[in-house]
């Protein structure tokens, strides 16, 4: 058995999508996706990747997803210059998301170096920067759907529309081994469905094994139309405007941006009395709408529907940062869309720390948040948050409107994946945190899948295939087991100096205050902290009982005071 499948990323967790195939006649990646969440996980974009660079002869790309398209310029970086196949939307995508991407790590590296010189830390570099985005473009060749084509020898792949994002796909791969096809299926990620603006998802009948996303494996989603949509929209911005707003809403750059954008815009126009100035202020955003206003045909509706983006007298794109600063001027209601989805990147986490203390501003979460995001944060009720080194109270609305998410939920999955039998072989649940792949392991089972052949794979793990069957292989993974779908101890840190500062300001008086840092200290094995006050009232207290003895000053310690100055 000369065929082998690896999970270096979406293992335990929904980013950093990367699997490598590798067999007698070559070795190919599907994805390169960034980790995004916990620092645990974002570390491992800084280290080397898990294979061999100069070994993998083909990528091929679901879609442009920043979690599965963000490493391709550090894969070249490595010295990869191989193809990278993808749709042509997709190519599109990427060409201002890893140009966006890039900016954002220098930016970002270079205000942590700044912190970091003033804390004596050695300095860090950037994972890639934005003179390694044109030489990634250059390697991409685009496909069509339905185009079956042979990137190497003894390779087919085919890629299917998965609804997910303009251009996703699911790849279907058919390998030789030992002259033998196995034929596999990637789903990347999939669409519900009925999303009005993206294809229904699809793929092929009778695969050997399916890597299968479980995002929303265990949940359920109300299956809303775009009116129903709409209507749990108005009421959300009424709430925002009657709270004395603005509305916040972090939002994913390329697709949810749009769509909500839309919707907003058809909300204003049904329901005037919340009419207000939309800021879209996010230049990866504004990039990819150009695209989606070029690309963004949908042959099942026989329209281009973002064609409305291009002159709303509501909508103003905010490319510049000197933009961005001058919506702390404003007063009057608006509505505020701004990057990363997860907040833990991008100009929105500029707007979060100068408003998340205020009580009239709403913050209206669309999208999945991963585990260890300042989102996920936020929508678990922490009172404080700190970004960018400050401590935040959250006084805003924390608001979560599930309508919008481009994943299929439980049922939505186990329906795809039904559609795709017979499977002979295996289905990888990927792309899921444990709860979510243990919920659609458990629906897979009771729609009559056995649960032998439903398997969870752990960050790094490889397994031999045949067309029946997968063996695990022997291999050390980068992480412990289970850390890669939970907050990390930074995670961890952050809520307890949260949690102390709202003890200590909830306290009734300074000397409660003491005492909680006292008995902290004592907790930590840390010696008792000098209490500078109470030690100079007993010194002048001990001086003056010293001096009463002998006949000398009755002044206490509280009464002795220096001379004033004329």
């Amino acid at each position: 058995m000369s065929l082998s499948l690896a999970f270096h990323g979406a293992a335990e967790c929904v980013t950093g999508s990367c699997a490598l195939v590798a067999f007698d006649g070559g070795r190919f990646l599907v994805d390169c996706g960034l980790f995004q969440g916990s620092k645990s996980l974002k570390a491992l974009n800084y280290d080397p990747f898990p294979f061999d660079v100069s070994s993998i002869d083909a990528v091929f790309l679901t879609h442009a997803h920043i979690d599965h398209s963000g490493l391709l310029p550090k894969l070249v970086r490595a010295g990869y210059r191989g193809p990278i196949y993808a749709t042509r939307a997709t190519r599109d995508l990427c060409e201002v998301m890893l140009a966006d991407a890039a900016e954002i790590q220098e930016g970002d590296v270079a205000h942590l170096n700044r912190r970091n010189q003033r804390r004596g830390v050695d300095p860090v570099e950037p994972i890639y920067t934005v003179a390694d985005v044109a030489p990634t473009l250059r390697l991409f060749q685009t496909v069509k759907f339905g185009e079956l084509i042979e990137p190497l020898p003894g390779v087919q792949a085919r890629w299917w529309p998965a609804g997910h994002l303009l251009g996703a796909a699911s790849i279907e791969v058919v390998v030789m081994d030992d002259g033998k096809p196995v034929r596999l299926l990637f789903s990347g990620d999939l669409g519900s469905g009925h999303q009005p603006l993206l294809p229904s998802p699809d793929g092929p009948v009778g695969v050997d094994h399916v890597i299968l996303e479980s995002t929303y494996g265990d949940r359920v989603r109300e299956d809303l139309t775009p009116e129903a949509r709409q209507r749990i929209l108005t009421e959300e911005v009424r709430q925002a405007k009657a709270a004395g707003g603005p509305l916040l809403m972090p939002a994913f750059a390329v697709g949810r941006a749009q769509e909500l954008i839309l919707d907003l815009l058809a909300v204003m126009r049904d329901a005037p009395e919340l009419a207000g100035d939309i800021f879209l202020d996010s230049p990866l955003a504004i990039e990819a709408t150009d695209v989606f206003l070029r690309r963004g045909w949908n042959v099942e509706a026989d329209e281009n529907p973002y064609l409305e983006l291009r002159h709303a007298p509501r909508l103003h794109y905010l490319m510049r940062p000197q933009e961005s600063d001058g919506l702390e001027r404003l007063r009057d209601w608006h509505v505020i869309l701004a990057g990363s989805g997860m907040c833990d990147a991008g100009r929105i986490r500029r707007h979060l720390k100068r408003l998340l203390w205020r009580r009239e501003t709403t913050v209206l979460i669309t999208g999945f948040q991963a585990a260890g995001t300042l989102g996920r944060v936020l929508l678990e009720g922490r009172r404080f948050v700190r970004i960018q080194g400050d401590d935040v109270r959250v006084n805003a609305r924390i608001r979560q409107m599930d309508a919008y998410s481009a994943h299929a939920d439980a049922v939505g999955l186990t329906a795809w994946l039904k559609a795709r039998e017979p499977v002979a072989g295996k289905v990888f649940l990927v792309h899921g945190e444990p709860d979510a792949r243990l919920g659609l392991a458990a629906r897979l089972s009771a729609a009559g899948r056995h649960e032998q052949t439903i398997i969870s794979p752990g960050l790094d793990q490889a397994y031999a295939l045949t067309p029946s069957a997968a063996e695990p292989l022997e291999g050390d993974g980068r992480l412990t087991p289970g850390v890669a779908g939970r907050p990390d101890w930074r995670n961890g840190r952050a809520e307890l100096l949260g949690d102390i500062n709202e003890a200590l300001q909830g306290a009734p008086d300074d000397a409660a205050r003491e005492a909680l840092i006292a008995r902290l200290r004592t907790a930590l094995g840390l010696s008792p902290r000098l209490n500078v006050a109470a030690a100079l009232a007993q010194a002048f207290t001990s001086e003056g009982q010293g001096r009463s003895k002998q006949g000398g000053s009755h002044e206490t310690g509280a009464d002795r005071r220096p001379p004033a100055r004329s």
